[in-house]
């Protein structure tokens, strides 16, 4: 049997340890503070292919996105993923990319359709027409939205209670335990110490933080996520929506989610009474008239993690054996088809090739 270590109670980290358990290994899972406790609670998290070129990386999403949708038959039901699709339209500047970026979906296959603004009111009737105009609209039906910690609370709890995984919470690495050059445990901020056969870190943007070693940091390149959230609200909206000015979609008991470009930085004094926050309701309201004269009621402000090239780092580490990590921008979307993938090259060895394009060793050759 394996003795695995993952580093991270994310999305990513639950997913890779329950198949992990499923596969045979004996997992512990160490988290620092809590169950989705880090970037994973702070995510928009539309499951989506969009704009992820190069084919290989488009397809890895995609196959998240099915992998989301395959566990309704695992699991009975699936009630941290809420389908429905998604809609988009954009300003007339911006018009000819999205045509284009429509074509090259269509043309690898994706579900990408344009609709009629009957069609969008069938489908959102509290959305106000006037804020379309003439605007082209295209709905994506496979698309859809996660409660992350809902589900990464599913995939522990199914870890523990089917395959005897352990889950460790308030437990921060700090180092790495080396014999030569095999990594064969982590040192945690208590100095309490855990061995394994291989260590899986999916600590995310703190990935560089679980070890001393320079030669085994990850160049990252995290960028920042700014959302708001109402109170709940009179508006039956039930899918992602992508305007002009406003990105948004429901976030259970009435609530919604607000997303949109921002210049703030991570070290941004938050309120739900800042201008931007106050800002990116009032486009809200512009765009569902029946929520009236609502507030911000939370915002929150998260650095997602990113390596340096903007693409996934999912593989082993060069320079020591035991050692694996997995790391993504997109680990809301993928993270289902990562935890099967990744277990499968851990516990099989079989090299999987939907992730030969990703490998951590391209920033170290």
């Amino acid at each position: 049997m394996i003795k695995t270590i993952v580093i991270g109670a994310g999305v990513i980290g639950a997913s890779i340890a329950y198949r992990l358990a499923q596969a045979g290994a004996a997992v512990t899972v160490l988290e620092t503070t809590r169950i989705g406790g880090g970037t994973s609670g702070i995510s928009f998290a539309w499951t989506n292919a969009h704009k992820k070129p190069p084919k290989s990386y488009h397809d890895l999403n995609v196959a998240g996105m099915k992998a989301h949708v395959a566990l309704a038959d695992e699991f009975g039901a699936t009630p941290w993923w809420h389908g429905g699709g998604s809609l988009e339209w954009v300003a007339e500047p911006d018009r000819a990319a999205q045509r284009r970026n429509i074509e090259q979906l269509r043309s690898w296959g994706y579900a990408a359709e344009w609709i009629t603004l009957h069609q969008v009111q069938e489908l959102e009737p509290d959305i106000d027409p006037a804020t379309i105009g003439d605007a082209p609209v295209a709905f994506f039906p496979e698309e859809g939205w996660l409660d992350p910690v809902v589900y990464a609370h599913a995939m522990l709890s199914a870890a523990r209670r089917r395959h005897g995984a352990k889950v460790v919470c308030g437990a921060r690495v700090i180092d790495l335990i080396m014999a030569g050059d095999r990594v064969t445990g982590v040192r945690v901020a208590d100095s309490a110490q855990y061995e394994a056969d291989i260590v899986v870190n999916c600590a995310g943007r703190w990935t560089n933080e679980v070890t001393r070693d320079a030669g085994l940091h990850l160049p990252l390149a995290p960028t920042v996520g700014f959302l708001v959230f109402t109170p709940p609200v009179a508006a039956s909206l039930s899918r992602v929506v992508r305007t002009p000015a406003i990105d948004l979609r429901p976030d259970g008991a009435g609530r919604l989610m607000l997303i949109a470009n921002t210049t703030l930085s991570f070290d941004t004094r938050l309120s739900p009474s800042m201008p931007e926050a106050r800002d990116w309701v009032r486009r809200s309201r512009q765009l569902l008239p029946s929520i009236g004269e609502v507030e911000p009621e939370a915002v929150r402000i998260a650095l997602r993690p990113m390596p340096a090239d903007h693409f996934s780092a999912v593989g082993p580490m060069p320079r020591v054996s035991g050692y694996y990590i997995a790391i993504t921008h997109s680990g809301v979307t993928m993270s289902p088809f990562l935890g099967a993938a990744v277990a499968d090259e851990i516990v099989s060895g079989r090299q999987r090739a939907e992730l030969a394009d990703f490998r951590p060793a391209r920033f170290f050759n």
